[in-house]
Formats: structure tokens, sequence, C-alpha cells
């Protein structure tokens, strides 16, 4: 890829930039992979789950997210949609974990993982502003 391509940030943002798609990605492949593998352990965190089904198809969606990250990351092709995709995903999860904490439908405990997103989103944001700034 032509080094003088706009379309990839992270030849732009600075050294600290390899830490936040690492993070994330690993973030996601592990929550993502965890109710998938033990689930007895990720309901013990989470609280206990209804339909299991859908707990492990979130999971694998999770995790392949992070897993677009880590392979556009290692290629150093974290393009406009890979952001968007890495700051889409952590604004749904926390949406849904904060609106459906809030009303007891599930676990506080996913608070946590909704700050966590919150971290994503605006470190993604400092990215991108930052390429905005080292642009031209």
């Amino acid at each position: 890829m032509n080094k003088a391509n706009n379309d990839v940030i992270a030849e732009r943002v600075g050294k600290w930039f390899p830490w936040l798609w690492r993070v994330q990605a690993l973030y996601f492949v592990v929550t993502g992979l965890w109710p998938c593998i033990e689930i007895r352990s990720f309901q013990k965190v989470s609280g206990p789950k209804t339909d299991l089904w859908l707990v492990k198809t979130v999971g694998v969606l999770v995790s392949v997210i992070g897993g677009v990250i880590a392979a556009a990351g290692m290629r150093r092709r974290i393009t406009p949609e890979v952001a968007g995709l890495a700051v889409g995903s952590s604004a749904g999860l926390a949406a849904i974990d904060i609106y459906y904490s809030s009303r007891g439908r599930i676990s506080r405990v996913y608070l946590l993982d909704a700050l966590a997103e919150a971290v994503f989103i605006g470190a993604w944001g400092a990215a991108l502003w930052r390429r905005a700034g080292n642009r031209g």
C-alpha cells in the first residue's frame, strides 16, 4: 500500500496507536469467545441467561469483530471503515449495556463493559482527531 494513502489511519496517529487496536481486538476476542467456551463461568460473572444460543451468537460476532480489527492492525491497514467498525461496535455494545442494565434486564456488571467500550470510543476519537490534525 502506498504510504501517502490518507485512508490508512495507523500511519498518521502516533506510536501509541498500535496499543489501541491491539487492546480492543484482544478484549473483543476474549469476551466474545468466553461464553462460547465456558458458559458456566460467564454466567457466574454476568448473571443467568435463558437463551444460551443467543449469548453464544453475540459472542461469536464480537470475537469476529475483534479478529477483523486485529487482522487490519497487523497488516497496518486500519482504514476509516475498520475504525468505524471498532467505534460503532463499541457504541452499540455500550448502549445495550446501559439501556438493559438500567432497566434490570441484565446484570449491572455490564456497566463495566460499557465503561470499557467508552474508553475505546474515546481513544478512537482521539486517534481520528489527531489524524485530522496531521493531514496535509
